[in-house]
């Protein structure tokens, strides 16, 4: 057989549990559902660092955090390490695939650092979500809306208000076709028509639903709120134990939403899944114009989730199911199985080898080989393992799932969580007390994982090192548009007028 064709969808901060064919009674996703009956759904996936920047990295790498060194938004390895992450994790995945023979393409946002680092693709169309002193110009969907449609290009930001309106239910200041989905959409179907004889890898990054929830019309208005469901919630203490959960949501301004405001964002936010859905039709329409459609692995991920409420919390970064648990879906109609679900255990990691595999010999790096795994031919992980924090310091937490067990241990405080999520997948009843049993032998995996390289301050002999408990600083985060020189908000608001 030739070689397939091979095409990653990514979605940001897109929740597993936000596809209709899978189970969702309240959320309008046909061209998800097109993709679940195409192929393959792993129901029990993860991103091992459920934040940006490190769960790209992961995709792109193949490698986890203790390779990779990024264990947080913003934060690097020291300088005594290798200067580059492809000198310490090997060449990036789409240079592997350029380098096997295919053609490659990437479109959307890639979270890199810096912004516009080389990642291999022969074609690279850019459309990050904030801009330094310049960006726009660099940008390939901002100078889209600056050259095709100037009557644009006086807004701040492109896909909606941020800083104190981050989880503000908002629209779209854009129409629907020019919205930077439909502009990855249709770049993407660009992407797609050529044939110059090789196989392709192509990527392709939406920006959404990652807040803000600003949905274009009508989008907007496609969900009644008080059809929502209210987020969940366990015990206070519980809910609570992750302290920088309480940290981001007073840095977004998230820390007093009523459950009401909370049914008005999972509205829109289910508005931009459906919005994005429509994109994605587009794109799977212009794979199956091409005679090999049959010969195209479709991957479709989010690097990570959104509490949207559960648990009291927002955005991500924790390891409640909400924020780590992600979909993941793959499709070969030439090969794989149409309308098939699997529960074992895989994560962002493994899509390293499914790229490779597909291209010819599987390259796993730190992750598995899930086409060998759909044929049998490879054992399931007994455990898998996240990441969080910098080991050996207070914000470091680490997670194993294990069967049906989840269990977390948080270095600030000490505090030690474990659920069975497949009896209670809502997360509210609390076992580590109860079920001493599985926390010590998950406790032990959890330590064995620390002892590779990049682990052992996360250590302390044969134990997790923790922390006494300390209460994080609460500040606010303001993201506004530095690139045009704005600052934030003005001393007094007289001033905005003489700034301006």
């Amino acid at each position: 057989m030739k070689r397939p064709n091979v095409l990653f969808v990514m979605t940001d901060q897109q929740r597993f549990d936000t596809i209709a064919a899978l189970g969702n009674e309240h959320v309008y996703t046909p061209n998800l559902d097109r993709l679940v009956a195409r192929g393959v759904s792993f129901t029990d996936a993860y991103s091992t660092c459920p934040v940006c920047v490190p769960a790209r990295y992961t995709v792109r790498s193949g490698r986890e955090p203790l390779a990779t060194g990024i264990f947080s938004n913003g934060q690097w390895r020291s300088p005594e390490d290798p200067a580059t992450m492809e000198s310490r994790c090997g060449p990036f995945l789409a240079r592997t695939m350029r380098e096997r023979g295919y053609r490659t393409f990437g479109v959307g946002k890639f979270h890199t650092s810096p912004t516009y680092q080389d990642l291999g693709y022969e074609v690279h169309q850019h459309s990050e979500e904030l801009y330094g002193r310049g960006d726009r110009g660099r940008d390939a969907y901002a100078s889209f809306i600056a050259r095709e449609h100037p009557e644009y290009a006086w807004l701040e930001m492109l896909q909606g208000e941020r800083t104190e309106m981050y989880y503000v239910p908002q629209m779209s200041p854009l129409p629907a076709e020019l919205t930077v989905e439909s502009w990855a959409a249709d770049r993407a179907c660009e992407q797609l028509a050529p044939d110059d004889g090789r196989p392709f890898f192509g990527f392709v990054s939406f920006i959404g639903p990652h807040p803000p929830c600003a949905p274009p019309q009508p989008f907007n208005r496609m969900y009644d709120p008080d059809r929502m469901p209210d987020p969940v919630r366990g015990s206070p203490e519980v809910d609570t134990a992750d302290e920088y959960v309480n940290w981001m949501n007073y840095a977004i301004w998230a820390d007093d939403i009523s459950d009401s405001r909370a049914r008005m964002l999972k509205a829109r936010y289910y508005g931009e899944i459906s919005y994005i859905d429509s994109c994605l039709g587009r794109i799977l329409d212009a794979v199956e114009a091409r005679p090999d459609a049959e010969n195209t692995l479709i991957c479709f991920f989010s690097d990570h989730g959104d509490h949207l409420g559960d648990h009291d919390a927002w955005q991500k970064e924790s390891f409640f199911e909400g924020a780590c648990h992600v979909p993941f879906l793959l499709s070969w109609p030439a090969r794989l199985p149409a309308g098939g679900r699997r529960d074992e255990l895989v994560c962002l990691t493994d899509l390293f080898g499914i790229a490779t595999g597909a291209g010819g010999q599987a390259e796993a790096r730190d992750g598995i080989d899930v086409l060998g795994l759909l044929e049998g031919s490879v054992s399931p992980r007994e455990n898998l393992f996240g990441y969080y924090g910098v080991p050996g310091t207070p914000r470091f937490k680490i997670m194993v799932r294990s069967g049906d067990w989840k269990y977390t241990c948080l270095a600030n405080g000490g505090r030690e969580l474990l659920f069975n999520v497949a009896e209670d997948p809502a997360e509210t009843a609390e076992l580590f007390s109860a079920r001493a049993d599985v926390a010590d032998r998950m406790r032990a995996a959890a330590v064995g994982a620390l002892r590779a390289p990049g682990g052992e301050g996360a250590l302390d002999g044969d134990a997790l090192r923790v922390f006494p408990f300390e209460a994080m600083p609460r500040r606010r985060i303001h993201q506004f548009a530095g690139d045009l020189g704005v600052k934030g908000f003005p001393d007094r608001p007289g001033d905005l007028f003489e700034e301006r």
